[in-house]
């Protein structure tokens, strides 16, 4: 198992990501030998309902038809509304391994409600699961819909620092390998919040998990070191923190911090797995 994987499955801080049958039942764009990169990653939300979709019985397929055709004359809005919630809840309880439709109808419902707490949360929700997603395609997919998100409820309150952080860590774990300049234009937007509140515990906690991204490792000891000076019990930067530690060749405070994590957890998966990496710095 990778170090993020199991860092993030075993917090439990993100919603499972499941359509690993994206890498099949999406076709690409062009088949040709000459495909770049960009073509590949040019999905929009048709390709990812219609995976989501194959996967239904009838009856759950005729459901869903009937909701995404619900909308008729009169109070459009409001129609269209209730319907993105239906299927919203649909695919978030009644489907397995159904996040991506359960997400893009939430942020839908909350593009037309215009309520900045709802864009935000609907961001979040593609945000928080960018890291465990491994395929580059649906990936890039996730970071776009985050972005316009947060770019919408940033309208709403330009002075919303949480929100411009969550933007710039959308750029940093939605780039891919090929897009290092992605890494650097979001690390940017978040430092612009951490220099001018170097309190943001936020922000330094996503500019700790940006330096990892980009490999600046020894900057990301130093902003995670303040997040766990600040938030001793926050399990997720202890973990990180030894992950960076680790990265940069310090066996020693990496093995000091993964066994500070043993500390707080009983999860049996995440203390197998850091007793082993522990095994291996020794």
């Amino acid at each position: 198992m990778k170090k993020q994987q199991f860092i993030l499955i075993a917090l439990g801080t993100v919603l499972f990501v499941g359509l690993y049958f994206f890498a099949n039942t999406v076709p690409p764009k062009n088949n040709s030998p000459k495909e770049t990169s960009s073509e590949r990653k040019d999905i929009d939300v048709e390709d990812i309902l219609k995976a989501s979709k194959s996967k239904l019985n009838p009856s759950q397929l005729s459901y869903v038809n009937r909701l995404e055709n619900a909308v008729v004359r009169g109070d459009v809005k409001n129609q269209q509304l209730e319907s993105y919630r239906q299927l919203a809840s649909f695919w978030k309880d009644s489907v397995k391994d159904s996040f991506l439709p359960a997400a893009y109808y939430i942020g839908e419902a909350a593009k037309l409600e215009n309520s900045e707490k709802k864009l935000t949360f609907a961001a979040q929700l593609f945000l928080n699961n960018l890291r465990a997603q491994g395929n580059p395609v649906v990936k890039g997919w996730m970071a776009r819909q985050a972005k316009a998100l947060f770019e919408k409820a940033l309208t709403l309150n330009p002075e919303n620092d949480s929100v411009k952080v969550g933007l710039g860590a959308t750029y940093i774990f939605g780039a891919g390998a090929e897009s290092p300049q992605e890494v650097m234009q979001g690390i940017q937007k978040i430092l612009e919040v951490a220099q001018r509140d170097s309190t943001n515990i936020y922000a330094q906690f996503m500019l700790g998990l940006g330096g990892i991204e980009s490999g600046q490792f020894d900057r990301a000891i130093a902003r995670l070191s303040k997040v766990v000076a600040h938030q001793p019990q926050n399990l997720e930067a202890i973990l990180n923190l030894a992950e960076a530690y680790e990265q940069s060749g310090d066996k020693a405070n990496a093995v000091k911090w993964y066994s500070a994590v043993k500390k707080l957890t009983n999860n049996p998966e995440l203390i197998h797995e850091i007793d082993q990496r522990i095994k291996i710095l020794q």
